[in-house]
Formats: structure tokens, sequence, C-alpha cells
């Protein structure tokens, strides 16, 4: 109940609604402490803040095609032992729950009809919402929780749903190699994946991205297994754009150098996250500053030219508690700066962090001389948060975490401009002041492609209504 009330962001408002997700099966022993303190909680907060939903699997044996609704009246008469009776039951199936089931799940579950939502699969993720919202959902917990949401249309769900019909019949394909160690489970970088899909849709592509085993990049890859060793070079040089995300430890690092090596002199959009940030600093002062031995000292703590080194607050060997975390303010130091552009031209951003390693800033001035530029900064100046590079399309590091708050209507910019670039779509983007096409563009009536006023790209609203008037 404390937790409940402590605000999530910095307008330091009280949340109205607390969602508590309690993973796992009925009647499992790891859940039982849990849905014990359930059965309790209900009591301290009232049955008008308590609101218990339910989600049960549908099963569809192929061999009759028929709903089976045993698991979900089994599972439910194990929660009402239980001392919890569900509110809304969310029957998980592959085709839509047929009527009868639906009754019968009603009947045997003690609900009401309207108490049994199907969610059923969809084309893409982005269609679960508009499902629930046409079954009432919203209505219900209006109703139930005494809740003042608003029953006028609203713009978030028109835009919503635009979004979702868009990601149907997008034609046009743009592919991401992903440079990372962590390639054979996809979910290890799954706000990576999410970042790049939201700035895919935002300019109407389908992305494809390429997991690359920075491992296999390494020259020693091809004494030891030279087919794998072309395989991810074919993937590296056929991507549209070169993403070479966050990570720890030195397993790897040399072949995303190398990867990093690539996109610059091929010219090849490029972003590095946190370590891939680093890396690329590490790989400019070898290749182009003539400083070979140039590495981080989480690698090579006895590098001649420590171009990353641990933050002073960190005691080295002591591995717990000592990482910067959190939302941070990044200021530019360049008006010219492409990623100020895409942000929207602000003097300084606010993104959250999530490392122990710093690029030194007493060598900043040695980088400058050659192009490769800090454009931004900590509010101190003492840490370097930014990087880009002359004459290249889209070169740019960050050091924060940039995909931990992309949004499906509002990509983060650090992702949009890759994808931007990618699709060589950059240029006419800043060139009409960060405006997109009319065709990708979210035409509702807000005038901003993003659910508040601080959208990351503002749509030109006034060219979309005369194309409109035309039709």
């Amino acid at each position: 109940m404390r937790q409940a009330k402590i605000p999530v962001d910095d307008d330091d408002v009280e949340p109205q609604v607390c969602v508590i997700e309690l993973g796992g099966t009925v009647g499992d022993i790891e859940s039982m402490p849990f849905i014990e303190a359930f059965r309790q909680f209900q009591f301290k907060v009232k049955k008008e803040n308590f609101c218990n939903i339910h989600v049960s699997l549908i099963p569809q044996p192929s061999a009759t095609g028929e709903q089976k609704t045993k698991p979900t009246q089994n599972s439910v008469r194990e929660l009402r032992g239980l001392g919890l009776s569900p509110d809304l039951i969310m029957c998980r199936c592959s085709t839509p729950l047929e009527n009868l089931v639906k009754e019968k799940i009603s009947m045997f579950c003690h609900v009401e009809p309207e108490q049994v939502i199907c969610v059923h699969d969809v084309s893409s993720i982005y269609r679960v919402p508009l499902l629930l919202e046409d079954q009432g959902v919203v209505g219900y917990f209006a109703r139930r929780l005494d809740m003042p949401i608003e029953t006028r249309p609203r713009k978030m769900l028109t835009k919503w749903k635009e979004m979702s019909d868009r990601s149907d019949r997008l034609l046009e394909h743009c592919s991401i190699a992903l440079v990372g160690k962590y390639t054979k489970f996809s979910d290890s970088y799954a706000s990576v994946i999410k970042a790049l899909e939201h700035s895919a849709l935002a300019i109407s592509h389908k992305l494809e991205v390429k997991y690359v085993d920075s491992a296999d990049l390494e020259p020693e890859k091809l004494q030891e297994e030279p087919v794998k060793y072309h395989e991810a070079w074919q993937k590296l040089c056929s991507a549209h754009g070169i993403l070479v995300p966050g990570g720890f430890g030195v397993r790897g690092t040399e072949g995303k150098i190398h990867a990093i090596n690539w996109a610059r002199k091929q010219k090849k959009p490029f972003l590095g996250v946190c370590l891939g940030m680093q890396l690329a600093v590490c790989e400019f002062a070898r290749d182009v500053l003539g400083w070979k031995d140039a590495n981080s000292t989480e690698f090579h703590p006895e590098s001649k030219h420590p171009v990353v080194i641990e933050m002073p607050e960190h005691n080295p060997g002591q591995m717990g508690g000592t990482m910067r975390l959190g939302k941070r303010r990044t200021v530019f130091k360049s008006t010219n700066s492409i990623l100020r552009k895409l942000y929207g031209d602000v003097e300084y951003v606010d993104e959250r962090h999530r490392h122990r390693f710093e690029v030194n800033p007493e060598l900043k001035q040695h980088f400058a001389a050659k192009g490769f530029h800090f454009v931004g900064e900590d509010v101190e100046g003492e840490r370097m948060e930014i990087i880009e590079l002359d004459d290249h399309p889209y070169f740019v590091g960050v050091q924060y975490h940039p995909e931990f708050t992309s949004r499906p209507i509002k990509p983060s910019p650090p992702y949009f401009g890759l994808l931007l670039a990618a699709s060589g779509k950059l240029q006419g983007y800043l060139q009409k002041n960060c405006r997109l096409s009319p065709r990708d563009t979210y035409s509702d009536h807000s005038g901003s492609s993003s659910p508040d006023s601080e959208g990351n790209f503002i749509p030109d609203t006034s060219i979309s209504q005369e194309m409109k008037k035309e039709c």
C-alpha cells in the first residue's frame, strides 16, 4: 500500500492505479505466499479499490478444433478455494472465443458474460489494447473501481488505431544488424528491439533485425569456424544500419570494434549505446589517432591510452552497488548536433543510465581535432554523454540507454535517427525541420504524433489536411 502511493515521475502526483502482476500458475507452491497476501490485501483496501484479473489459457486441439474450458474452470475453482474471486477472466486463445464457450465459462466460473474477455491471437501486439477496448474493459474498470475515465473519443486511441493499422500494411523493409554477444536469446535485447520497432513503425517500414554474434566477426573465428565468420560478415554488410548495444565483459568486444570500424569507413548508419559508444571511442583512437593499444580499463587495465576509465566514485574490484543508475541530465554543447535536432532542438535531455565506466574526459580534445565530437556532456561537464562524427550520414553514440524511454507513438530519438538514416530519409527529415511526410504522419487532429506535446517529431499537419481535401 505504501509503494502504490509513491509518484512514478517528476510531477509528485500520487498514482491513481497500481498494477501488480503475479506470474506462474495457480496452485504452484512458489506463488502460495503471494496469493495469501492478495487475499488479505483485498480486505485492507476494500472491494471498491481491488480488482482481480485472472488470465487463463483456452486450449484448442487441432484434431477437433474445439475450445476447451476445463483448464479455466479448474484454475478459477482453485483460486476461489484460496480466497480470491476473479473480477475479469482474460481468455487467451488462438481464435475468437465462441459465444457458447463464453457463456459456459460465465456459468461455471460465477461471473457475468461481459466479465469474460477474449484475448485471441492478433496480427500484432499493438491490436491487443484495441481488442480490450472493443469488449468494454475500460468501461468495466470505470464502474468497478469508480474511476473518472473519459468516455468521449480519445486522441491517443485514435493514433493507436492508426498505428496498429499501419503495422499490418507495411511494404518497405529496413534491416538493422544488432552486433552483440547475447544474440542467441532475443529477449536479452528486448528493450532495444522494441525501440527499433517503434522507430520503424513511425516511418512506415517493416523492421528486420539481423542478430550478429560479435565474437564471429573477430579474425580468430576465420581460422576456427570460417563458415560462421563469413556468415556474420555477410549479415553485417547487407544491413542498412548497425547497432551496438550495451554489455559487460571482454568477450566479443574486438568483434564489435571491427563492426564499428566498418560502419565508420563505409559510412553506414551507426548507433552505439553505452558500451557501444565506449567502443566507438576506442576504435577511433586506434585507427585515426594512431593509439594502437587504446582500450577501456575494464578490458585492459595496463593500456597506455586508457580512453575509457572507471568513474572516480567506483572502487576497483568492488562490483556491488557501484553503478551510475537512473535518470541523469545531458546538456548539448553544440547547436549543430544531429541528435539535438532529433530531440526537438532542446538544450538538454533527461535519460536513464546504467554504467560503471566512462570516456576519459582528459583526452576529448584529441578527438575533437579529428572531427570526432562529444556534443553532449553531463551538467558538470565531466562526463561525455553523446558522440557524433563529421562527414558521416549518422554515426552517433550515447552513454545512456534511450531504449528505456521509447514508446510506440513516441519513439526514442537516437533510434529514430538510426532508422531514418538507414532508410535514406534522415536528410530530408532534417531539411523539413524534423517533420515527417504526410504518408508517415499519424493523422489525427492533435497536431502531434506523440500522446503529449513533447513529441520527438512534429508532423506537418497542414500538408496532411490539404492532401485530405484534395482526396
